[in-house]
């Protein structure tokens, strides 16, 4: 998606010529003396636009005006959520008409949040994932120009979110991808192709090096499939050697069976979106590579599938961890904290700043947070408010939610020093406080994305989430 910025009143957006016209109408709108403003005059006053948000008239070749289709939009107040609204189903309903060039026309400048919101509600909306299709239509939309009557003061917002956008698209690719096509070692292939570009890095461990390090909970989960592990690790310098790093780990399952402890037929396919979190973190290095913000950032994927076969881990195996302590594996389901907790342990020679692991980790936190909100883990106040502040600033929304001690109770074993799952009440709680234990040695946050990460239905697909939320904290931690 190519995003261009212009300074444009109401008379000179007329003028612009583009395949459709959107413009966002608030409550507090002033026409002027323009085509266009006499023309939304007329319609006001004829009716035929409720001030309601998110209704909308189209009009083909309207007289006076250079756009082959205009969409008039009522966004209210212009909060967020009604400019987001507004913007989708303004783009939706002008989707199929193979438009080139759209613009965008807010006759107010919006405040940062309205933007950020706008420009993504209208990427989303445009997507369309081709790659597995044997007669793809491709998304024909090349060109947004964002007009508004004083863009100079808003073009850092629209740089950062025009790369957030990159980002997030290039996440949507790889979570929407089945799992034949977004293997272990194809995902370290797309993290391979982001070291092309300045300042990333990448380096990429097979199986002999994994074993050579200790990581036996995470070659656990992988040792029931032919497809071979990979644990992937970027790195993006922008700072000085010297300025600690960031650690984002995203969980890299390509596809969840459940293992021995089966999940159920209906909805499966669905497990080929459990490595969002990976996603998520290549998302964020494609939005980098954009920015080339002053800061360093590694980023850590362990990759395998969790499949049953004659030598998957069974319910009731003890394992040994990269640090050393010891896991019973109650339930093969309960693979991802498997994975991340060997990342956890690799991720302390960074001597990081900060490390935050994203996961699609628990039903149980989609039960509790449902697809708005991600569930938020954090062993530090500092880190968790600004992961908090970061997420409403993206409309990346996520929720804290706690780490008593006593949620850790449901983990203690017999015969481990420790067991992967606790009974089913606080499920997301006693998960986090699992990874907790491989966290003491740097401030630690938790995403579980588990409900916000895709959709089902018919609008079933990858969301991009949190690399918003993400880039946005990362940008922040630079100031």
């Amino acid at each position: 998606m190519n995003f261009e910025l212009k300074t444009l009143d109401l008379a000179a957006a007329g003028n612009e010529a583009c395949d459709a016209m959107v413009v966002l109408l608030g409550a507090a709108f002033k026409p002027g003396k323009d085509a266009l403003s006499a023309l939304v005059t007329q319609v006001h006053k004829a009716g035929d636009l409720e001030t309601k948000a998110g209704k909308s008239l189209q009009i083909y070749r309207p007289a006076g005006l250079a756009c082959v289709r205009l969409v008039l939009v009522s966004v209210g107040e212009g909060s967020v959520r009604e400019l987001r609204q507004g913007v989708a189903g303004a783009v939706t309903a002008i989707k199929g008409s193979k438009l080139k060039k759209l613009v965008l026309c807010f006759p107010a400048d919006p405040q940062a949040e309205g933007l950020r919101a706008s420009m993504a509600a209208l990427a989303d909306a445009s997507y369309v994932f081709t790659t597995t299709k044997s007669k793809p239509e491709p998304r024909t939309l090349q060109r947004v120009v964002l007009a508004l009557p004083a863009a100079a003061s808003l073009k850092t917002v629209f740089e950062q979110t025009a790369a957030a956008v990159t980002g997030i698209e290039y996440a949507k690719e790889w979570a929407n991808r089945p799992a034949n096509h977004a293997t272990p070692s194809m995902l370290a292939g797309a993290a391979r192709a982001l070291a092309k570009y300045p300042k990333i890095a990448c380096q990429v461990l097979g199986p002999k090096e994994v074993a050579k390090l200790g990581m036996g909970s995470f070659m656990a989960v992988a040792q029931g499939s032919q497809e071979q592990l990979r644990f992937i690790v970027l790195r993006y310098t922008g700072a000085a050697k010297t300025v600690a790093s960031t650690v984002l780990i995203g969980k890299g399952i390509t596809f969840d069976s459940g293992g021995i402890s089966l999940k159920p037929a209906p909805e499966m396919d669905e497990m080929k979106f459990d490595m969002s979190g990976a996603a998520s973190v290549l998302g964020v290095f494609r939005a980098l590579a954009e920015l080339k913000p002053a800061i360093n950032v590694a980023g850590l994927i362990p990759a395998c599938e969790n499949l049953p076969d004659g030598r998957a881990i069974k319910p009731g195996d003890v394992v040994s961890s990269m640090s050393g302590q010891t896991i019973e594996i109650l339930n093969t389901d309960a693979e991802g904290r498997l994975v991340l907790c060997d990342a956890l342990t690799y991720a302390e020679r960074f001597k990081p700043r900060a490390v935050v692991d994203i996961a699609t980790l628990t039903g149980a936190c989609m039960i509790a947070l449902g697809g708005v909100r991600s569930g938020l883990f954090a062993s530090n106040d500092e880190l968790a408010a600004a992961l908090l502040a970061a997420g409403e600033a993206s409309s990346d929304l996520c929720w804290r939610m706690p780490l008593d001690e006593d949620y850790a109770e449901g983990l203690k074993s017999n015969f481990a020093d420790v067991a992967n799952v606790a009974g089913r009440a606080g499920g997301a709680i006693t998960a986090a406080k699992f990874l907790q234990r491989f966290a003491g040695k740097f401030p630690w946050a938790h995403l579980d994305i588990a409900g916000t990460a895709w959709k089902s239905g018919t609008a079933k697909g990858a969301t991009g989430r949190p690399v918003a939320l993400l880039l946005q904290y990362l940008l922040a931690s630079a100031k």
